[in-house]
C-alpha cells in the first residue's frame, strides 16, 4: 500500500479526494500500522485541501479518516441499464406493422354500405350496442313522458300504429325480406321495462326532455357531409353498382318494432334504434293527411335502417371513447343510458337527412302514399319556422325550400312515383333499397 502511494503523483491524490487528517477520537479504539503510515506519508505531502469533508469513519487508537473531494471534478454516473423498447429498430418496426395492421382490420371490417345511395360509411358500434343504446333512451323518454303518453285503443294511437305498420312492410320489400317477416309492430307499453325503471330520475326526465326539444349540442360536420346537392348520390350509386355492393340489413334482423304516441304539444317524430317509433301529437295537429303523417315518419324509419345514429356516435365518438369501451366488453347499464343520450343530442348532417328523404320517399311510394306530397310537406316545415313548436322540429330535422325543390327534381322522385303506381295497381316491387 505505500508503494503504491509513493509512486502516485501528488496532482493525482489532489483530484482523487484525498487528505487525511489525524485528530483525537472522543471514542478511542484501536489503529493498525498501515493507516498510521498512510496518514504520515499523506501529511508529509502537505495535500492542500479542497472541499469540507463529506464521510468520515473511526479508524483504531483515536484515528479517524476522512476524505475530500473536488466538486469540480466529480462526476455522476447513471445506473446501467437497457435501451428502452422504442430504441430498438426491430421492434419498433414491429409495433408499427401489428398496429397499422389491427387499424386496417378494425376500418374495413366495420365498413358497411347505407341502402339505396350505396354510400360507404364506417360504424363502430355493433348492432347489439347500437339495439340496446335505442331501448335505454326508449324507456327513458316513456319515464320522461309518464301520463302523456296515449293509450293503445286511442284513435292516434291506431291511426299511427296502422300507417307504421304500411311503413315497415314497404322495408321488408324493399329488402327482399319476404321471407322471413318481422312481426307485426305492436303499440308499446307506457311502463319503461324492468332493468332500466331503476335509473329514472327527475334530472334525467329534464334531460331527456330537453334533448328532445332540439338538443344542447354543437356537432361540426365536414364540408364532404354538409353538401347541399345530390350530385354525389349519382356517383355514389354508380359507383356502389361497379362493386356490387349490397346494402347492410344484419341491424334489422329480430326487431321488435314498437310505437308510441305521445300528447305533447312538440312538433315531432323520431325512429330510435331497435325499431322504436315515437310520434307527438303536435305533428299530427299540423299535418292533418295519412300521407303526410307517413312522409314523416317514412322519413325517421330512414335513419334507422341507415344506421345514422351509430354513424353519428362513431364521427364524434373522441369524447366518449372510453365509455364505448366499458359498454361493449362489460355492457355497464350506467354507461349504456349515458350513451343513450347521445342518441338524441347528435344532429345529423345534410348528407344523412338527404339519405333519409330518399330512402324515406321509396318507403312512402311502396306503402301506397303519393310521394309527391313529400317536397310540400318539407316546404311546409320551412315556411313556419316562426312557430316555435315546429322550430323543435327544424332544429334537429333541418328542412328549406332549396331540401323541398332537390327532392322534387330528383331522380329518386321518378322512381318513386313508379313504384307507387305499380303498389296501387296491386303489383308490389322487392328490392328497391
Amino acid at each position: 500500500m505505500l508503494n503504491l502511494i509513493r509512486r502516485s503523483k501528488p496532482s493525482s491524490l489532489c483530484s482523487l479526494a484525498s487528505k487525511i487528517t489525524r485528530f483525537k477520537d472522543p471514542y478511542p479504539s484501536h489503529s493498525s500500522p498501515s493507516q498510521t503510515a498512510i496518514a504520515t506519508v499523506a501529511g508529509r505531502w502537505r495535500l492542500p485541501l479542497t472541499a469540507k469533508p463529506v464521510v468520515s469513519s473511526t479508524g483504531y487508537d483515536g484515528w479517524r479518516r476522512s476524505y475530500y473531494t473536488a466538486r469540480s471534478e466529480l462526476q455522476h454516473f447513471r445506473r446501467r441499464q437497457g435501451p428502452r423498447w422504442y430504441q430498438n429498430p426491430r421492434i419498433v418496426v414491429l409495433v408499427v406493422i401489428v398496429g397499422g395492421g389491427a387499424a386496417v382490420t378494425l376500418y374495413y371490417g366495420n365498413i358497411e354500405t347505407v341502402p339505396y345511395t350505396k354510400r360507404t360509411h364506417f360504424v363502430l358500434l355493433s348492432p347489439s350496442v347500437e339495439r340496446q343504446l335505442g331501448e335505454a333512451q326508449f324507456n327513458e323518454i316513456k319515464s320522461a313522458l309518464r301520463g302523456k303518453i296515449l293509450p293503445a285503443l286511442h284513435p292516434d294511437s291506431i291511426r299511427v300504429r296502422l300507417i307504421s305498420k304500411q311503413i315497415i312492410e314497404a322495408v321488408q320489400r324493399g329488402f327482399r325480406h319476404g321471407d322471413q317477416r318481422w312481426s307485426d309492430i305492436d303499440y308499446a307499453s307506457e311502463q319503461p321495462s324492468p332493468e332500466f325503471a331503476y335509473s329514472t330520475s327527475p334530472e334525467k326526465a329534464r334531460g331527456t326532455i330537453r334533448a328532445l326539444a332540439g338538443g344542447d349540442e354543437e356537432v361540426r360536420w365536414s364540408k364532404e357531409d354538409e353538401v347541399l346537392d345530390d350530385e354525389w348520390v349519382h356517383h355514389s350509386r354508380k359507383e356502389g353498382k361497379a362493386r356490387g355492393s349490397q346494402p347492410a340489413t344484419r341491424h334489422l334482423e329480430g326487431l321488435n318494432w314498437e310505437v308510441l304516441v305521445v300528447r305533447d304539444d312538440m312538433v315531432n317524430a323520431m325512429c330510435l334504434p331497435g325499431g322504436k317509433i315515437i310520434v307527438f301529437t303536435g305533428l299530427l295537429d299540423h299535418f292533418r293527411t295519412d300521407a303526410e303523417i307517413a312522409t314523416v315518419i317514412g322519413h325517421e324509419v330512414g335513419h334507422a335502417i341507415a344506421r345514422h345514429s351509430a354513424e353519428g356516435i362513431t364521427k364524434n365518438l373522441w369524447f366518449a371513447i372510453l365509455q364505448l369501451i366499458l359498454l361493449q366488453f362489460f355492457g355497464m347499464p350506467d354507461v349504456i343510458n349515458a350513451m343513450s343520450h347521445l342518441l338524441l343530442r347528435l344532429p345529423f348532417s345534410r348528407r344523412m337527412e338527404m339519405e333519409a328523404d330518399y330512402i324515406g320517399l321509396l318507403l312512402v311510394a311502396s306503402a301506397g302514399f303519393d310521394p309527391r306530397v313529400a317536397p310540400r310537406v318539407y316546404e311546409k316545415l320551412g315556411q313556419i319556422t316562426g312557430d316555435s313548436a315546429l322550430r323543435d322540429y327544424l332544429s334537429t330535422h333541418p328542412s328549406s325550400k332549396r331540401r323541398a325543390q332537390i327532392l322534387s327534381q330528383a331522380e329518386v322522385m321518378n322512381e318513386a312515383l313508379a313504384l307507387y303506381r305499380e303498389t296501387i295497381a296491386g303489383h308490389g316491387i322487392a328490392g328497391f333499397l
